[in-house]
């Protein structure tokens, strides 16, 4: 079982960093395979509609979107981490993860995902709800903690001495792990994933 930790700080190893790797601790504890994903520090572009991702299943900027989507059918589970900007997710995140899951509900249906923040001071939970909308509109489970899934702090070790925002990132760690093992333990019992049915677009303009 593998777990892709994205990391949307355009400094590769700054605080996001800090707390990703934290969840990653747990999660290699629990016998996990992990694999941390940077963004990198230059421009993501977002999506522009073009729809030929439909025919070629990729996009056609060809950069660390792509890259990441050749990873996901091997990938049992995510995590997104992000600094806090403006009371959101950076904005190289949100353009990355707009063009990885336009059209792509069925790639990411039924993986387990979560995200984690880092700020100063405000604006976590709303970053928090913002990330989360990608995987409940994609038929994924959302994995939760303790708390919020949060740290606070400007410097890498001003996160590590936010204590309980660490603990949650462990607990995090830990509730993924349990959540891929029992997917796995009920698929080897005869378990499979519910069979939706076809997708109802209702247009409100009549």
């Amino acid at each position: 079982m593998k777990v892709i930790l994205v990391n949307g700080s355009p400094h590769e190893k700054g605080c996001t960093y800090t707390a990703l790797k934290e969840v990653e601790s747990s999660l290699n504890k629990n016998g996990i395979e992990t694999e941390i994903f940077w963004l990198g520090n230059k421009p993501v572009s977002g999506c522009i509609g073009c729809g030929s991702c439909s025919k070629t299943g990729k996009c056609f900027i060809d950069d660390k979107v792509n890259e990441f989507l050749a990873k996901v059918p091997e990938t049992d589970g995510f995590i997104f981490g992000t600094p806090v900007h403006f009371a959101g997710s950076s904005g190289m995140l949100s353009s990355f993860m707009d063009r990885a899951f336009y059209g792509r509900r069925n790639l990411f249906s039924n993986k387990p995902a979560s995200c984690i923040t880092s700020c100063r001071r405000g604006g976590a939970t709303a970053t928090i709800d913002r990330i989360n909308k990608y995987f409940g509109i994609s038929n994924m489970p959302i994995v939760s903690s303790q708390y919020w899934n949060m740290v606070h702090g400007n410097t890498p070790e001003q996160v590590k001495q936010d204590e309980e925002g660490m603990q949650t990132m462990r607990t995090l760690g830990n509730n993924m792990a349990w959540l891929l093992k029992s997917i796995e333990a009920g698929k080897k019992a005869g378990i499979e994933p519910p069979k939706n049915e076809p997708i109802i677009s209702t247009n409100f303009i009549r």
